[in-house]
């Protein structure tokens, strides 16, 4: 497989502007670190994040949540076919089960191709979270 930008950035910027301007906490863009680190996980541990989230930090889960509806979006013109199911915090043991079983059955070229989609995306994520987070105290982004 030949690398493919997809837009990530574009796709990156998108999903940091909806954030900032739903998220009723600021620090949910903070998460973007925390992304960007779970990569290395794997696609089960990734996806399920947002559950874990949704108990405690709503816009922490929808910033999850976003941005792996994205990266669905980005696999399935890759031709990839990840699922996009997002879980309410209610969710049941099947459902969990039956949507990390879709992602480990993932040959493996389809799983490292994923990964590493998913890290760039999550690169950009962070880029565009220290460029677009919202000011405190005044103070600007610029270094």
């Amino acid at each position: 497989m030949s690398w493919t930008p997809y837009d990530l950035d574009h796709l990156a910027q998108q999903i940091v502007l909806k954030v900032r301007d739903e998220a009723t906490d600021q620090d949910a863009l903070n998460q973007a670190y925390k992304m960007r680190a779970n990569c290395a996980y794997g696609l089960e541990r990734f996806w399920g994040e947002h559950l874990r989230l949704a108990r405690k930090d709503k816009d922490k889960a929808m910033f999850v949540a976003e941005t792996w509806r994205a990266f669905v979006g980005i696999m399935g013109e890759a031709k990839i076919k990840l699922p996009g199911e997002m879980l309410s915090h209610c969710h049941s043991k099947k459902e969990i089960e039956e949507v990390t079983k879709r992602l480990w059955c993932l040959n493996s070229q389809d799983r490292q191709a994923s990964l590493a989609v998913l890290t760039n995306l999550c690169d950009s994520i962070v880029w565009w979270t220290q460029r677009l987070k919202p000011e405190k105290n005044g103070g600007n982004n610029e270094e």
